[in-house]
Order: structure tokens, then sequence, then C-alpha cells
């Protein structure tokens, strides 16, 4: 029963908004005290139209006086992250080794093997830390001697675009 109790308590405080999390696993523990769920086995996370998929999800709440989980402070996931977000009109798909999301900022970290796509205007992103602030639209991205950052852009050349004209 309590664990019932916890699992709706999360899920209703998780999202205030009218928007549904939802959070599949073949695990799931919850420590109320400390504000720490953490999802592990075949993690798919769901909310609107983004996805993401991980072996462990581990969500850090902030608790009130309580001892309660109140609101999201930071997710992080890891394990094979691969992950699909809708913004601003824009689709994002990535993946890397760890990812995390901070909500109150709306900011993104991918660590080991980012690769970030963005499939509206075909960019693509890859490098060891990858950091984007989703408010900003601001990225930076880190590499090293073994793997360099990559930043990959299609670009219209005046013929293709002369080519486009005559067709129209």
């Amino acid at each position: 029963m309590k664990f019932i109790l916890a699992s709706i308590l999360f899920a209703t405080m998780l999202f205030a908004d009218s928007e549904k999390l939802i959070i599949d696993s073949n695990n799931f523990e919850t420590d109320d005290a400390t504000g720490v769920t953490i999802f592990t086995g075949n993690v798919k996370l769901k909310k609107v139209n983004d996805k993401l998929n991980s072996k462990k999800l581990e969500i850090f709440m902030k608790p009130n006086s309580k001892g309660k989980a109140k609101e999201p402070l930071k997710y992080v996931a890891t394990g094979n992250v691969d992950f699909e977000i809708h913004s601003n009109g824009k689709i994002y798909k990535g993946k890397g080794d760890k990812v995390i999301y901070n909500p109150n900022t709306q900011e993104y970290t991918v660590i080991g093997n980012g690769h970030i796509k963005e499939l509206t205007e075909q960019r693509e992103l890859l490098g060891e830390k990858i950091f984007i602030n989703e408010l900003t639209g601001n990225a930076k991205v880190s590499g090293n001697e073994q793997k360099p950052v990559r930043f990959i852009i299609n670009i219209e050349s005046k013929n293709s675009a002369n080519e486009s004209d005559k067709n129209k």
C-alpha cells in the first residue's frame, strides 16, 4: 500500500501541469527522505512527444519539510541512452553514455559518445560532452585528441539554389 501511495504521489508531483509523464522500467525504488527515485532495467520515459530510453534513470526531487518529494531538480539517465526531444518547432534525436537534464534551467548535458541530430535543419553535433540550454539555444561541445568535436550541416550551394529557382 505504501508503495502504491508513493508511486501516485511521485507521479502527481513530478509534473504539476496537465502533461503526463510515463515511465516504464523493470524496477522502481524511491526514498522519500532523500528525494531520490531510481528506475532500472529497460527504462522508457515519455512526456507528450519527448522520449528517453536508458538502462537506469535517477530522478532527484526537492524534499519538503515533511520529507516528501516535491519537485524534480535533476534527471540522470545512464546506459545506452537515446532520446527524442521536440522543442521550439524542432526535433532533436540523440544518444550518449549519460544524459543529465535540469528542468529548472532547461539544460541538457550529454556525456560520453554524444551525438545530437536536429532533424528540421539537418544539423549534427558530435562530442564527448555536449551542453545545450533549451531556453537560450546556446550549445557548447567538448572533444579530445582521439575524438574531436564534429559539427555537420547541409549547406545549399549557389548551383542548387539556381536550379530550384529555374524549376519554379
